[in-house]
This record gives C-alpha cells, sequence and structure tokens, in this order.
C-alpha cells in the first residue's frame, strides 16, 4: 500500500479569545506491545517491567503525561495476543512515577461509578493528584460479547455515561450522594478519601457525533481528538469553544492523537511511512477494524492506511525531519491544541529522539 508524506500544514483558520499557550507533550502507554498492525515484535512487550521502564524514562526527558488505554483483549496484534489492564497499572505507575499525569481510559459499561469513584480516588491519593480519566463510552462489540458485558448502541452508550459521570463526579464532591437515574441508583454514597486533585480529576472524552461534542461540552473538563491536518482541527477547537461557552463551563484543554516519525532527511521519514502502512486484510487487527467502522460514529471515514496505526494518528503529518516536525506541531499548538498525544514504535527510542531534537525547536 503506497503512503505519502503529509503536506505542510496550511494557515489554520482563526480560533476565538482564548492566548496560545505553550503544548504539553503525551504518550500512548503501550499496554499491547505497541501501535503497529504488521509488524509482529516492536521491541515493547506488553509487560509491566516496559511500562515502568518507559514511563519513569518519560518523566526524565520532559514528557508531561501519558494516556493508560482501556481494553481487556488486544486491539492492534490480535484478541490472543497479551494486553495491559489499564487501572491496575495506573496503580502501579502512580507509586513508581512523581510528575507524569496519569490519564486512564474508563468505558461506563465495564465500570459501576460508585465502585470507580472509589478506586480512581485511591489512586489520586497515591499519585498525589496526577490522575486523569479519558472517558470512552466503548466500540468493540466482539470485546463485551466475551466479557458477558451488555453492548448498547451508541446513543444509548452516550446517555449511561452523562449519568456515569453525574454519579462519578457528584461522589468527589458531596459528603453523601444519593441518586436514582435510569441505568444506576445509588443512596448515600460516601467516597473516602476525596481525591486529592482538586475540584476533581480531569475529564477527558473525545467523539465525532453530535451526542459526544454536546455530553463532553457539558460535563467534562478536556476534547480529545483524533488525528487530522491543522485544517481540520481548528475548526473542530472553535466549535467546542462555542459548545462550551453556551452552556456556561470554565475553558477546556484540547488534546490530539498524532503517530510521529522523525529522521534526518524527508526520504528516510518516507520510507519508514511506507513500512508501517501495509496492512492487508489477514492482519491480526483487520477484524477489529471493521468492528470499530460499525460501532463508532465519524466525521470522516478511514481508509485500513490510516487504521495501520490507530485513532488517525498518521493525518497529523507529524513525519519529516526535526525542524518539519516542529513546524507542524507549533502549527497545532497556534490552532488551539494544547496536549499532544503521541505514539511511535519503538516507543522508548524514538520518544528519546523526539525530546531530543523535536522538543527544544517548540518551546
Amino acid at each position: 500500500m503506497s503512503a505519502t508524506l503529509a503536506p505542510r500544514p496550511a494557515a489554520a483558520p482563526s480560533v476565538a479569545s482564548e492566548p496560545t499557550k505553550a503544548i504539553r507533550f503525551g504518550y500512548w502507554l503501550p499496554v499491547f506491545g505497541g501501535w503497529l498492525r504488521n509488524v509482529d515484535d516492536e521491541q515493547m512487550e506488553a509487560t509491566w517491567a516496559y511500562t515502568r521502564r518507559l514511563a519513569q524514562r518519560s518523566e526524565e526527558i520532559g514528557f508531561d503525561l501519558t494516556l493508560i488505554a482501556e481494553l481487556f483483549l488486544n486491539d492492534i496484534k490480535g484478541a490472543d495476543a497479551p494486553a495491559l489492564d489499564a487501572w491496575s497499572t495506573a496503580a502501579a505507575l502512580a507509586a513508581v512515577t512523581e510528575r507524569l499525569e496519569l490519564m486512564v481510559a474508563v468505558r461506563p459499561q465495564y465500570h459501576a461509578p460508585a465502585q470507580l469513584a472509589k478506586q480512581a480516588a485511591n489512586i489520586d491519593q497515591i499519585s498525589n493528584g496526577r490522575l486523569a480519566l479519558n472517558v470512552v463510552s466503548a466500540w468493540w462489540a466482539d470485546e463485551a460479547r466475551r466479557y458477558g458485558v451488555h453492548f448498547d448502541q451508541h446513543d444509548d452508550r452516550y446517555a449511561r455515561t452523562a449519568e456515569w459521570l453525574d454519579v462519578v463526579s457528584g461522589a468527589w464532591s458531596e459528603p453523601r450522594l444519593t441518586h436514582k437515574g435510569t441505568y444506576y441508583d445509588v443512596a448515600d454514597l460516601i467516597v473516602e478519601p476525596k481525591p486529592a486533585r482538586r475540584p476533581r480529576p480531569t475529564l477527558y472524552a473525545g467523539g465525532e457525533s453530535e451526542t459526544a461534542k454536546n455530553l463532553i461540552a457539558t460535563k467534562c473538563d478536556a476534547y480529545v481528538m483524533h488525528g487530522d491536518p491543522v485544517a481540520h482541527i481548528a475548526p473542530k477547537v472553535a466549535d467546542m469553544r462555542a459548545r462550551r461557552e453556551r452552556c456556561g463551563g470554565s475553558a477546556m484543554e484540547y488534546g490530539m492523537a498524532a503517530y510521529v516519525i522523525v529522521r534526518e532527511t524527508e526520504a528516510a521519514a518516507q520510507r519508514e511511512l511506507e513500512r508501517i502502512t501495509n496492512v492487508t486484510e489477514g492482519s491480526p487487527g483487520y477484524h477489529n477494524y471493521q468492528d470499530w467502522l460499525a460501532n463508532t460514529q465519524l466525521e470522516s471515514r478511514v481508509s485500513l492506511e490510516d487504521y495501520s496505526v490507530s485513532n488517525r494518528g498518521l493525518r497529523a503529518g507529524l513525519v519529516g525531519t526535526a525542524e518539519q516536525v516542529a513546524e507542524r506541531v507549533r502549527a497545532y499548538r497556534d490552532a488551539g491544541v494544547g496536549l499532544l498525544l503521541l505514539q511511535c514504535s519503538p516507543q522508548l527510542e524514538e520518544m528519546e529522539r523526539f525530546a531530543e531534537e523535536v522538543m527544544p525547536l517548540v518551546s
């Protein structure tokens, strides 16, 4: 499958009112043993030993956050491959890191809100206020079947998520919470100690349907987006800011997923891009690709080449020399993106390169 380098970003449409802030750098923790659906061994095993080493080193070289994805099966390497559990991994990382924000994905269908509020508050205390939630309304119907979890349809998933967030947020803020709703009932719920982070751990969420965007603007603190060119991202930020203003909320943070390839020359970056984008119908993740498309509502269709890495990361265009990648990062920052969530392969070595060659050009 052929692939081409993304063009240099066009000037971004203006994004209203909020001043440009310094961009933060985060990364996806490789809980699946990598990100490439066509490469079996990416030299980053799905093990605690590798995860701890990566997280501790990432703090040393200037990364701010790690996103810990939550799937019980391996979406990248195939359902039979190892995948680390998000929440036990987060608890362990809370105890062995000092500065790194731990953004843990959580799917409301898989976690009762009262128990999750308690568990998350405890991990936040362990980390001294570094826990955040990435609220995901699920998409993998086959995984739910295998784990005996009822799988709601799209709008029902978001209705459940809205009520779930009410219970979790209330449990963190109220001395006692009573809630009786469509999906959840709790009476005189007590969660002590409360989270260390005040007023609460940051609630991140993403989604491209109208239902998702309205929910996020109303109930969350930050909006995370799939990778896209700057010209597409800037209007999304402006749209979400307008939704937020209409519901009377405070300023949100905006994050975006991106796959990064930094090489000495454009030609070398192009060769690496071509190597990682030749996913075929026989690849381990191909069936999951079909399931994902069937259970999400995206603003644009995703090609199999896009799916060679997750979350449309290649569309961000962070592919080229350090100077080219830094230029694109600055363009996203100017468009309102305050957090980049990077994937690369192999993760540790490429993050070292990014920290050494790209970060100094952006700050």
